[in-house]
């Protein structure tokens, strides 16, 4: 499609176009939004939906949340503080206080239809103008094969007429998920990739007292609790996807889960609970990947750039550190730019700096080949790489 096919509409400029507005996608509009920029954001899905989502929110992304001048709102939707981590190695249980740290002193775990609600509602407060149930289908390029702009499906008053969208831009950034139309259409290249991949059973209780998060490790299986919103528990259970697949051909996702729920060490909790919501099971997920992060008039956020397995708990605290670390880069150079080129570069290499050492960790856990001595580990060395992270997002409070 190209600029004659929209007839005699009147042509939409924006400073950034944002695919999709989930966490990675809202944070980034609202943080350009907030900068000044003229930025319009599009998702195909419904605004306060549901999504896949381990919820729990490390000190990296309260950390943001707290510099966005968000948490208060999180609080206030009712979202349970967690002032304790509690590992649990078979038989073996080693809890840890979270200590006032970083202006951090309470972790949080909100649903994603309550964060991904609060982030567009800031994203709008500052400016950006929003649109759901809008979907992308393709890029528009410039004569030289640069993204310029972003080619959308119609809308209700636009198909009475036969015409289709062309919204411009000088960058374009993909916030659309795993499975990035963005990124397939831009030519981003898969970049590190691991080769393990876990499967998941999860859903929400009533009445399963958590003591804050709790991990469990067991043969073969990882399975966690975490207390969010509302009063219920997320409760799931991860494993090779092998073993999760052959129980659910056999049996439903809750009997499944029920009959891994007492070797995965969850069993006597999830027997004495009101099971809130139907149990959804997840089939083998992509390995963790980190593709290219920018090209010539695009840029990838969130999950649409990187990814890891959700054991990780770390999907959304990523997001929030690359939305911060995204925005910064762009802001710091006008639209289109040489000097903005730069300055995405800048923000890959700081992305893989940090995500890489948490990829490597996570594709040894999701492998499953691993013992109670070597996971405990494991932990250890993803702990540092998130303590890593929280320093880098200090720096970044000295830059603003």
């Amino acid at each position: 499609m190209n600029v004659v096919q929209q007839s005699r509409r009147s042509i939409n400029r924006w400073d950034v176009i944002v695919v999709g507005a989930r966490a990675a996608g809202a944070a980034t509009a609202m943080l350009l939004a907030r900068g000044g920029l003229r930025v319009l954001c599009v998702d195909r899905s419904r605004y306060g939906g549901d999504t896949l989502s381990t919820h729990a929110l490390m000190r990296g992304g309260v950390l943001q949340l707290q510099r966005w001048g968000l948490l208060d709102d999180v609080v206030a939707a009712g979202t349970p503080p967690v002032h304790r981590t509690v590992f649990h190695y078979g038989a073996e249980t080693v809890g840890v206080s979270i200590r006032p740290s970083a202006g951090v002193d309470a972790l949080y775990a909100p649903r994603r239809t309550v964060i991904d609600a609060l982030l567009v509602d800031a994203a709008q407060r500052a400016g950006a103008t929003v649109e759901f149930g809008t979907a992308v289908t393709g890029l528009h390029r410039s004569s030289d094969g640069r993204v310029a702009g972003v080619l959308l499906g119609r809308r209700r008053e636009d198909a009475a007429r036969g015409v289709a969208r062309v919204e411009y831009a000088p960058l374009v950034i993909g916030a659309d998920g795993r499975k990035s139309l963005v990124a397939r259409l831009a030519g981003a290249d898969n970049g590190s990739a691991g080769r393990s991949a876990s499967s998941f059973l999860y859903g929400y209780w009533a009445d399963l007292p958590t003591d804050g998060y709790e991990w469990f490790y067991g043969e073969g299986l990882t399975a966690g609790a975490v207390p969010t919103n509302a009063g219920l528990t997320c409760a799931f259970i991860g494993g090779p996807p092998t073993r999760i697949h052959q129980l659910v051909d056999e049996r439903s996702p809750l009997d499944a889960f029920l009959a891994l729920a007492e070797p995965a060490g969850i069993g006597p909790r999830i027997h004495h609970a009101a099971r809130a919501e139907p149990v959804r099971y997840v089939r083998a997920l992509p390995p963790g990947y980190l593709r290219a992060a920018h090209g010539p008039g695009w840029a990838l956020v969130g999950d649409a750039g990187h990814w890891i397995d959700p054991m990780s708990t770390h999907g959304m605290t990523s997001a929030f550190r690359d939305a911060e670390l995204l925005a910064q880069a762009v802001l710091s150079a006008p639209g289109g730019s040489p000097a903005q080129l730069s300055t995405l570069a800048g923000y890959q290499a700081t992305r893989d700096r940090l995500s890489g050492p948490m990829m490597q960790v996570t594709e040894e856990i999701a492998a499953y080949r691993w013992d109670l001595t070597r996971i405990r580990t494991l932990l250890r060395t993803l702990s540092s790489a998130m303590t890593d992270e929280v320093e880098a997002l200090g720096e970044l409070d000295q830059v603003a």
